[in-house]
């Protein structure tokens, strides 16, 4: 961040992060499939579009489906009801929920139970008994998997961080007498084609840190929050506008912030870092950062 050269490369930055063990649970899950009745996407309503697993359906191939619409309390709900009404239309069972209230959690255990009473009558009819159902559950890293697992449970059963990778291995956790859940480690694709998704995934915490370059994912959350939300850029930093290599903008929240190293220098990478964690935490208020075309 200390010249434009090396700001015009940080914004053409590319990201794709697919690490072993998310191929490794592809493939178990495929050995899996036949054990499964219903399977739980997990998106996050921040990003409705973006985690969304482009693959998902090549993996789970016909089994039904719900979408579990997570972190609602956190998202612009005018913007992303226009993408759950979209998937809606094309025939998907979509269920908003808020893992702090605990709202729609009764609507997703009803709609799961009403899609293995259709599972259950046909296994009656070809002389089969009747199975609690036996749900997988998948999403991108941190979408918000454990912690539903937790509400469904009503008790502590996954464990939860705010980074990718807290869960790493495929596991059978009982909900009730009527549902067991098959948990699984957070997946993406094996080549991100689209690196707006691929920005919006790192900015909300689904792709690990440490393999991006923050500077990068830094300015494209201001570029995107500019130009989504610019009132809350200028109550957030004080910005009326957004420079082009990011330098004015960056002295401006230096000052505001006090990333300042001595001399009165602009300490890039603590303001990188402080732009980073006001997105992670909500700082700049309810947003969704994925748009319909």
């Amino acid at each position: 961040m200390s010249n434009t050269n090396e700001n015009q490369s940080v914004a053409k930055t590319n990201i794709n992060w697919f690490p072993g063990h998310m191929a490794k649970t592809k493939r178990e899950i495929g050995e899996k499939l036949n054990l499964i009745d219903i399977v739980y996407e997990v998106i996050d309503a921040r990003m409705p579009i973006s985690s969304k697993i482009i693959d998902i359906d090549n993996l789970i191939k016909d089994k039904p489906k719900i979408l579990v619409v997570t972190k609602m309390d956190l998202c612009d709900t005018e913007e992303t009801n226009k993408i759950l009404k979209k998937y809606e239309s094309e025939g998907y069972k979509v269920v908003p929920v808020d893992l702090i209230k605990g709202t729609n959690i009764q609507t997703l255990l009803k709609t799961t139970n009403e899609i293995m009473s259709d599972i259950n009558n046909s296994r009656l009819n070809k002389g089969m008994k009747e199975r609690s159902a036996r749900v997988l559950i998948v999403g991108v890293p941190n979408a918000g998997k454990s912690t539903l697992i937790n509400r469904l449970v009503g008790r502590k059963s996954a464990g939860v961080g705010n980074t990718p990778g807290v869960t790493k291995n495929l596991s059978w956790i009982r909900v009730n007498k009527d549902i067991e859940l098959l948990d699984s480690p957070g997946i993406l694709w094996q080549k991100m084609d689209n690196q707006e998704i691929a920005h919006t995934l790192a900015a909300l915490s689904s792709i690990k840190e440490e393999i991006l370059n923050l500077d990068s994912i830094a300015c494209f959350i201001l570029k995107k929050i500019y130009k989504l939300y610019p009132d809350k850029l200028k109550d957030r930093y004080g910005l009326e506008e957004l420079d082009e290599d990011f330098i004015e903008a960056y002295e401006t929240i230096a000052r505001r912030r006090g990333a300042l190293s001595k001399g009165g220098r602009v300490d890039y990478s603590r303001v990188s870092d402080i732009i980073i964690r006001d997105l992670k935490n909500g700082y700049f208020g309810p947003i969704t950062l994925d748009r319909l075309k």
